[in-house]
C-alpha cells in the first residue's frame, strides 16, 4: 500500500529540489485525465535523482517520471490513488560528452530532442529520431516509451539509437551503463530493459545516442496513389531503386487533407482535388545523386502506380511538405476522436485491415476515419471521429466498442495495439486482454524483483 506525498513527507527532501506543480505538469494532451500532484521534484543530478528516490521508497511514496509531457497514453500523470512525487529532468540538461569520429553523443534525460538535433548538426551528424513534438518532448521521455516517429523505416526507433544508459533504480542504487560500445555481451542488457519501460522499472538520468553522416541531400515528394496496396508497390519500387536511402514514407487518406481544410486552413495542400490517398517519401542522398532527380526518376518507374505528383523544388518547400504531415495530429484533436488507435501491422497486411476495419466500425455507429502514418514501418494512426453536428461525447457510450473492434482485428491479424505511444495508463487493460499470457507474466515477475514496493509510475503498463 502506497503513501501520498503529503506535506509531512514533502518537508523531509530538500527544499531547493522542489517546486509547486504548475497545470500544465497535471494535463495531457487529448484532454481525457487531470494528474495529481502538489509538487515536482527538480534533481540537477544523478546523486540527487537516487537520493530522492530512496526517500521515496522509505516513505513508501508512488514517484511518477515527468518529460516533456507529450505523451498520448496518460503515463506522464496519475489520475488516482494516493499523490505521487511528480519527478521531473527538466535542470538536467547538459551534454556529457560528443564524439564526432564516433557517432556518439552522451546526454543527460532532461535535454529536449530538437536540442540534441541542433547538438548532432552542429558537430556536423544527425540524430534521426525525428517526430511532431520533438521542440518539448524530452529525451528521457522518448527513450521510457521506446517513441517511433517518422524516421523509423531507416533509421530504427529510439531503442535502436541507443548505446548505453544511466539510470536510478527503485531501490535508489545508480545503474552506470553510459557506454560507447557497439558490441557488449557481458550478461543482460539492461539498456533494453529500461527503455520502453515508461518509467516503471527505473529513472533514466543519461544516454549515449548513436548519431549518423548527415546527407549531402534530401528531397521530398506527394505522390498520389490508388490505394494503400497501391503504396505498398511504391514503396517497395522505391526502396530496390535507392536502397537504404528513403527516409520516411508516409500514407496519408483524403479525410487528413478535410481536417486541416476545417481546422488548419492555412496549411498549404498539395494538390488542387486531394486524391483519396497520397504518400509522403522523404530521401536523404549521397553527394552524387540529386534529390528532384531521383524523385522524378522514381515517379517515372512506378508507372500507373502514382497518378499525380508534386516534388520539392527546395528545402523550404519539403519543410512546407512536413508542416502538413506534422499539422494533422493537430487537426485531429480540433476535431476530437471518438477514439484514436496506434497500431502496427504486418505491412502486407494493412489492406486487408483497413477492407475489414471499416464496414466493422460502420455497424456500430455512423462514423469518419482518418488513417494516416507510417507506412514504411507498419505503423497507422487510425482514428474514429463523429460526422459534422456531432462531438466526441455523442459516442461515449460507443467508444469501448470502436476500440474493441479495432484493437481484435489488429491482433487476429498478428499486429500490435501499441505501435509506438506505449501503454501508459490508457492501454492497461488492452495488454491484459492481448498479450501473450507468458509475457505478462514475466512482465509482472520482472516488476515484483526491480520495484517491490510498487513504487515506480505506480499503475503505468501493468496495473498497481
Amino acid at each position: 500500500m502506497l503513501n501520498p506525498a503529503d506535506p509531512a513527507f514533502l518537508s523531509t527532501l530538500p527544499q531547493a529540489l522542489l517546486r509547486d506543480a504548475r497545470p500544465a505538469d497535471l494535463e495531457e494532451p487529448r484532454g481525457r485525465w487531470t494528474g495529481q500532484g502538489g509538487a515536482v521534484a527538480v534533481p540537477r543530478s544523478t546523486e540527487e535523482v537516487a537520493l530522492l528516490v530512496r526517500a521515496c521508497a522509505a516513505a513508501r511514496v508512488g514517484i511518477v517520471p515527468l518529460g516533456g509531457g507529450t505523451g498520448l497514453v496518460g503515463g506522464q500523470l496519475m489520475p488516482e490513488g494516493p499523490v505521487p512525487l511528480i519527478l521531473s529532468l527538466e535542470r538536467m540538461t547538459a551534454l556529457r560528452g560528443l564524439y564526432p569520429q564516433e557517432n556518439v553523443l552522451e546526454i543527460e534525460a532532461g535535454a529536449v530532442l530538437a536540442e540534441v538535433q541542433a547538438l548532432a548538426e552542429g558537430a556536423g551528424r544527425a540524430f534521426p529520431l525525428t517526430l511532431a513534438s520533438q521542440g518539448s518532448a524530452r529525451i528521457g521521455g522518448l527513450l521510457a516509451t521506446n517513441a517511433g516517429g517518422v524516421n523509423v523505416l531507416r533509421y530504427g526507433n529510439t531503442r535502436d539509437l541507443v548505446l548505453g544508459l544511466e539510470a536510478v533504480l527503485p531501490d535508489g542504487s545508480v545503474l552506470h551503463g553510459l557506454k560507447r560500445l557497439r558490441k557488449d555481451n557481458t550478461g543482460y542488457d539492461l539498456r533494453h530493459l529500461l527503455i520502453g519501460s515508461e518509467g516503471s522499472l527505473g529513472i533514466i538520468t543519461a544516454a549515449s545516442l548513436k548519431l549518423h553522416p548527415r546527407p549531402a541531400a534530401e528531397g521530398a515528394a506527394f505522390f498520389a496513389v490508388a490505394d494503400p496496396a497501391a503504396a505498398l508497390r511504391l514503396l517497395s519500387l522505391a526502396e530496390e531503386r535507392l536502397p537504404g536511402m528513403v527516409s520516411a514514407f508516409e500514407l496519408i487518406h483524403r479525410q487528413s487533407l478535410a481536417f486541416l481544410s476545417e481546422t488548419l486552413p492555412q496549411v498549404r495542400q498539395p494538390f488542387a482535388t486531394p486524391p483519396e490517398w497520397m504518400v509522403l517519401i522523404d530521401l536523404g542522398l549521397p553527394a552524387a545523386l540529386d534529390p528532384v532527380e531521383a524523385l522524378l526518376t522514381l515517379s517515372e518507374a512506378a508507372g500507373d502506380l502514382v497518378q499525380d505528383g508534386v516534388i520539392a523544388q527546395s528545402a523550404a518547400q519539403r519543410a512546407e511538405f512536413w508542416q502538413l504531415r506534422e499539422s494533422i495530429p493537430l487537426a485531429n484533436r480540433r476535431i476530437g476522436a471518438v477514439s484514436s488507435h496506434d497500431i502496427a501491422l504486418p505491412a502486407s497486411l494493412i489492406p486487408a485491415f483497413l477492407a475489414e476495419a471499416g464496414p466493422a466500425l460502420a455497424r456500430i455507429g455512423d462514423f469518419r476515419i482518418n488513417c494516416f502514418g507510417h507506412l514504411g514501418d507498419g505503423n497507422l494512426h487510425y482514428n474514429v471521429f463523429p460526422q459534422p453536428g456531432f462531438t466526441r461525447k455523442d459516442h461515449d457510450h460507443q467508444r469501448e466498442a470502436v476500440k474493441t473492434c479495432v484493437h481484435d482485428i489488429v491482433h487476429r491479424l498478428g499486429g500490435s495495439v501499441s505501435a509506438e505511444h506505449g501503454i501508459g495508463r490508457l492501454k492497461v487493460a488492452d495488454l491484459e486482454r492481448y498479450a501473450d499470457p507468458s509475457k505478462l507474466a514475466a512482465m509482472r515477475a520482472i516488476k515484483a524483483a526491480l520495484d517491490p514496493l510498487g513504487i515506480m509510475n505506480p499503475g503505468a503498463v501493468l496495473r498497481a
